[in-house]
Order: C-alpha cells, then structure tokens, then sequence
C-alpha cells in the first residue's frame, strides 16, 4: 500500500503521473518553525514529520512525506522564507521581492515504512530567477492565475514562467511539488514496479 501524506492537489497529480495506486491522508502537521531552523533543516524536518505521522496510523504502508519552501536570499546573504500567499495583496508583495531576483525552492521528500523501520530522504533545490517585473505584470499575473497557495506566489507550470528568467533543475517536476525523479528511484528501491 502506498500513501501520500498531503492534501496537496499538485502533489496528489504529480504522484498520480507515475501510474501506481495510492491514497492521500492528511497528515495534520504543525508547519511552524523551530527557533533557529535553517530553511534546510526546516523543509526535511517536515517532510519526515508529515510522512511519520501518517506511518504512525498505517505502519505497514509506505508513506511518502514532502514539504517546499521558497527561500530568497537578500543582498545582505541573509534567508526569507516565503510561504504560500494566501491573499493577493501578500502574492504581490512576494513578487515585488522577487523581481530580478533568484530564488531557491527546496522540495524534501520522505519515504518511510514504519513496520520495516525503511526511510528514504532527500531534498531537491531548484533555483528560479526572475525577471524585472513591474507593477502592471504583477498586477495581470495574480488577477489572471490566482496563485495565492503555491510557496513564492507563482506557478511554473502555468503562466508564472513568464515571470522567469532562468529555471535551474535537476528535476522539473520538483517545482510543482514533487520530485518525480528522485522520487521513482526511492519507490524503486522500495520495490514499487515503476519503468
């Protein structure tokens, strides 16, 4: 049995692409930070927490845990996680900080069975840079795409990459939510037949 801890709809068609049967749970996860958590250490702890809650209550199923985070980097080196918006007035604000600017989207992923003691964890980095924007391509872009519940306030996989200059990737799918690459090489591993 496979489970995916998220309520996510991107995740939940990201993981439907790979063709295999899974059901979705949310996983009831407080997302807060801890004092002094690295972006880093924040996104892999919650991946692995969404993912051991879920094994908690289904132990002999793999359970696969993912959480993103955009994190811009100022002129001054120093880290802003930007969440998901939630009103337009706030996915403007994070446009305007993004403007000209990259920024570095972390996706971790947890794949853990609890029955077995099996985890298997790994985090992807996309970089995003974006283009100068001004005020009336803000503007369009949130009144026509509404991304008010993606991290860093834009949808690559929609009309957001006309905000971008340059995508950085390993993985494409990784942007959207889930890493699919990665992700295929730990159901593999977990003995999922996947191509």
């Amino acid at each position: 049995m496979l489970i995916l801890a998220s309520t996510s709809r991107y995740r939940k068609e990201l993981l439907g692409r790979l063709g295999l049967r899974f059901a979705c749970v949310a996983p009831g996860v407080d997302e807060a930070a801890s004092p002094n958590e690295t972006p880093d250490a924040l996104v892999a702890r919650l991946a692995r927490a969404k993912a051991s809650a879920v094994a908690a209550q289904q132990p002999a199923a793999w359970v696969i845990g993912s959480d993103q985070l955009a994190v811009l980097v100022d002129d001054a080196a120093l880290q802003s996680v930007l969440g998901k918006p939630g009103t337009e007035s706030n996915c403007r604000e994070q446009l305007r900080r993004c403007s000209g600017r990259c920024i570095d989207f972390l996706t971790a992923v947890a794949v853990m069975r609890r029955e077995s003691g099996q985890s298997i964890e790994f985090t992807d980095t996309t970089r995003v840079k974006f283009r100068v924007l001004d005020e009336p391509t803000i503007e369009r872009y949130v009144a026509k795409e509404r991304p008010l519940d993606c991290a860093g306030g834009f949808k690559s996989e929609g009309l957001g990459i006309a905000l971008c200059e340059s995508i950085d990737s390993a993985d494409p799918s990784a942007l959207i939510g889930l890493p699919l690459i990665q992700l295929s090489a730990a159901l593999r591993t977990a003995g999922f037949d996947l191509p």
